[in-house]
């Protein structure tokens, strides 16, 4: 099996999968009962707020559990607009985010609220003088995730930032879902970011909100003591020190692993570039761990379901998207119906290695001759 959809959700590591058994095991109390297996839970979970903060150069009372990235999104915009809706109902994102981003935005419009997508800039980015153009004294929330799922562009977060810094009435959220544990990133200046476990190699159903400590929230999830005023239910300790173990392991060493990837990145560009029908999406904003390719005239499924039967896995947009064939994002960046028609992604891990690509390729080869003679 070759697999090549780390983008979609990676594999649980063994050390990460141990921590969360020893855990289970071992630790059967509930983390708010005030007896003595109780006790040892929350000692647990404060251990491991402690390592993922030390990690992330934030505070422990700034982490908040959740299931995942889609709820860690969902708890910033609707938390942050319901609080703060006496100052207004603006919201700014761009036509680059997650669709569980979407989600909630689009429930808020319904709610009265207004949104604005800036504008990106030929390598789809977001043009920071447009962003400071689309900023009122009513505005709210800015919204921008860090790395696109479907194409890999990174954005400037920081300075991103740093003009929403300059209005003291809005928050600047970031879904980091396709950045922590991949590059190195700077939180420091960040209200709000989201991201979740199985992103880099840690169990599925456990993600975080970082929401900054003078920040206040309205819950998704009202009633019972949890960890956090913002998140009730009993909190489920082998998750939580999983995320822990699974961020740690994640960030050693990630310099050496980046440039690992983009190596491989490199060789497999090249060599999709030698098909007259392959268009590549990707580009120099893009992290490397992302390679969107179009094959132009044929379907993205079509193209999948054929690497597929040659035991190749890739994805054609992200996971959580609709089935609408046309990628949104492929279609913002190149405004280019036949691309965003044909587009699959091609993601990369630090596990993958050059004789996997070489297999790809032979296994590509044949679909693309196959698929491209039937037009």
């Amino acid at each position: 099996m070759i697999y090549l959809d780390y983008s979609a959700t990676t594999k649980t590591s063994d050390e990460v999968l141990d921590t969360f058994v020893k855990c289970s095991k071992e630790f059967i109390g509930n983390p708010n009962s005030l007896h003595e297996l109780g006790v040892k839970s929350k000692n647990m979970i404060d251990s491991a707020s402690k390592q993922i903060a030390n990690l992330l150069n934030i505070k422990e009372t700034e982490i908040i559990y959740t299931s995942g990235a889609s709820e860690s999104n969902n708890l910033a915009i609707k938390g942050i607009c319901e609080k703060y809706k006496n100052r207004g109902k603006h919201i700014i994102t761009t036509p680059l985010e997650h669709s569980s981003i979407y989600g909630p935005i689009d429930y808020l419009k319904l709610n009265g609220y207004s949104v604005d997508y800036v504008k990106l800039d030929s390598n789809g980015q977001v043009d920071l003088e447009n962003l400071k153009k689309l900023i009122r004294e009513d505005t709210i929330l800015v919204s921008v995730c860090a790395v696109n799922s479907e194409i890999g562009i990174l954005q400037p977060i920081e300075e991103i930032a740093k003009i929403v810094k300059e209005y003291p009435k809005c928050f600047f959220h970031s879904d980091m879902t396709q950045a922590i544990g991949k590059i190195s990133v700077d939180i420091s200046n960040i209200d709000l970011v989201s991201f979740s476990a199985h992103k880099f190699y840690g169990i599925k159903g456990v993600g975080v909100l970082v929401k900054k400590e003078k920040i206040e929230l309205t819950p998704l999830i009202h009633g019972g003591k949890s960890t956090t005023i913002y998140r009730s239910g009993t909190p489920c300790l082998p998750l939580i020190v999983s995320i822990s173990k699974a961020l740690r392991l994640a960030l050693e060493n990630i310099n050496n692993k980046e440039k690992y990837v983009n190596e491989l990145n490199v060789y497999l560009k090249n060599k999709l570039k030698e098909y007259e029908m392959v268009k590549i999406n990707s580009n120099d904003s893009c992290i490397p761990h992302i390679l969107n390719i179009s094959i132009l005239g044929v379907k993205p499924e079509t193209m999948l379901h054929s690497l597929e039967s040659r035991n190749v896995y890739v994805s054609t947009q992200s996971a959580c998207s609709d089935n609408n064939a046309k990628s949104k994002a492929v279609y913002a960046l190149t405004n280019d119906e036949r691309r965003a028609n044909s587009s699959i992604r091609i993601s990369l891990s630090h596990l993958t290695t050059k004789e996997e690509l070489d297999d790809f390729i032979t296994s590509f080869d044949k679909c693309y001759k196959e698929l491209t003679c039937l037009r």
